[in-house]
């Protein structure tokens, strides 16, 4: 594209410090194009328009194209990006949009399909290294300066910077700057030595990049999660020590374990849950910092459970069977003891026996198990897996339905057996 100077309406999407805004100024410097540099949270719909109204006098009188770089481009609400389509589809500016989130939910979608996406990585350790180098022998940065930088100073700025080149770079900045205003006067000569000390007071803690409503929080929510569900306590109480440093909401993450503890573990280990709610409680009560504890312990025991999805797929296919299938009607030995009283025929007009309206209570066979039919029709909704407790479960449900389908066909022989003696 630039080679041609051919350039078209671009989106740049990545975290801070990677690159996003250098690379927009190389292509204004490399395009034969008019340059406008903006950031969406400080600007506008009427200053946009009058950029706009310039750039299309501007491709009127000298042909000459505006390039439009509009950082954090994702602070644009939808209708204030509307403003910018039109001109942006017949090519009155070319648009440069950079953003921390993702472009395909912050940004209007007509604007991403006329653009190309370009997704910018966190730079790596050895790439903030270089960049500090540079910075430190190039002439417009601190060539002027007797500065002596020690490796392992670098190796610091680089691993605290977290892939942040603005970071590493403004620490080199701090450190050089102030060991030059602290010398003597006329000491001119001597060498400004950053050894790892200095480099350490120069950035001070680490930069984490979150978000609380953007993609940092639904990719960190998700990796905590699938950890749970993958049994790896190691990487769950990682994502969940990124979360909390960042600043995370403990209660969203109490939340979230607590719909995991059903969801994913079930009956499988019922404990899961008595534990989730117990923690979630500790949260509400004890707050932050030591309800990290709280969250730790939940996270773990969940993801060292037993896992089954059992109960999840029972609900979802029985809500989608309520809206979608047939209404099963109440059994009539199972409707509300007042109703039962006054039944005297069923759905098909036919008088109803005392012996079917009668509702026979579990409590009254020696095993505990009903003999009766609880909803009428054949459905199977819970299909208990044979992991951990869900295993017993498993059995005991066997066993209880084998009980009602002989308790099923000796009731059918006894209304064959009558109907026979009837005729």
């Amino acid at each position: 594209m630039l080679d041609a100077d051919a350039v078209t309406s671009l989106l740049f999407s990545g975290p801070p410090g990677t690159g996003k805004t250098t690379l927009a100024e190389i292509i204004a410097a490399r395009s034969e194009s008019h340059y406008e540099r903006a950031n969406a949270a400080s600007i506008g719909v009427k200053e946009i328009r009058a950029i706009v109204d310039d750039a299309q006098r501007r491709l009127g009188d000298s042909g000459r194209r505006t390039i439009l770089f509009l950082d954090e481009i994702h602070r644009f609400s939808k209708s204030q990006q509307d403003v910018l389509l039109a001109d942006v589809e017949r090519g009155v500016v070319i648009l440069i949009g950079a953003t921390t989130e993702n472009p395909y939910y912050s940004v209007n979608s007509a604007l991403v399909s006329r653009s190309t996406v370009f997704t910018f990585q966190p730079l790596s350790e050895y790439e903030i290294s270089t960049v500090v180098r540079r910075a430190i022998a190039h002439p417009n940065g601190f060539a002027g300066l007797p500065l002596v930088v020690h490796d392992d100073a670098i190796a610091h700025w680089a691993r605290a910077s977290d892939g942040d080149a603005r970071r590493a770079l403004g620490a080199l900045e701090v450190a050089a700057l102030s060991l030059a205003s602290s010398r003597g006067r006329g000491d001119n000569a001597s060498p400004l030595v950053v050894d790892l000390s200095v480099a350490e007071e120069s950035i001070q803690a680490k930069a984490i990049v979150y978000d609380g409503a953007g993609d940092q929080h639904y990719d960190l929510a998700s990796a905590f999660i699938k950890s749970m569900r993958g049994s790896d306590p190691d990487a769950v109480t990682y994502w969940l020590a990124r979360m909390l440093v960042a600043g995370e909401d403990p209660r969203f993450i109490a939340r979230r374990i607590a719909i995991f503890a059903s969801e994913d573990i079930g009956n499988a280990d019922p404990q899961a849950a008595i534990l989730a709610a117990a923690t979630w409680e500790n949260v509400e009560r004890i707050g932050m910092p030591e309800a990290q504890l709280n969250l730790a312990q939940a996270a773990i025991y969940m993801a060292c459970a037993p896992k089954s999805g059992a109960s999840s797929v029972a609900i979802w296919t029985a809500m989608d069977d309520v809206r979608e299938g047939r209404t099963i009607p109440v059994p009539m030995h199972l409707l509300d003891q007042t109703k039962r009283r006054l039944t005297k025929h069923g759905d098909d007009g036919e008088p109803v026996d005392a012996e079917t309206l009668r509702y026979r209570s579990p409590h009254e066979e020696s095993d505990g198990v009903g003999r009766q039919e609880y909803l009428g029709v054949e459905r199977q909704y819970y299909a208990p897996t044979t992991r951990g407790f869900e295993a017993t479960l498993g059995e005991r449900l066997a066993k209880a339905k084998a009980i009602r389908r002989r308790s099923a066909s000796r009731g059918e022989e006894r209304r064959a057996d009558s109907k026979g003696a009837d005729d």
